[in-house]
């Protein structure tokens, strides 16, 4: 006899990709349990392209103070002599 188990499918953003989720207090227990489960401190942002909550890698508190990588900033490659091309 075979058990039909149902998986949650998680719905993701279109354009970044990531897990939506439809509140900030449903985010921040799925941080805390990538933390307890994997040690992964993950943080909550709002998504600008469609309005839910996200989690991140980055402090979003550090990414304003730092701003983000910008195309006049130097890029380094490891290989040498590679000199990349800016289109």
């Amino acid at each position: 006899m075979m058990c039909n188990m149902h998986y949650f499918t998680p719905k993701r953003c279109e354009t970044t990709s990531k897990i939506m989720y439809h509140d900030q207090q449903t985010a921040w227990q799925a941080a805390e349990q990538s933390r307890i489960e994997r040690g992964m401190e993950l943080w909550v942002y709002r998504c600008q392209y469609c309005g839910q909550w996200h989690l991140t890698h980055h402090d979003p508190a550090l990414n304003q103070a730092v701003g983000h990588f910008k195309r006049s900033q130097k890029r380094y490659s490891r290989k040498k002599g590679y000199k990349p091309r800016y289109r």
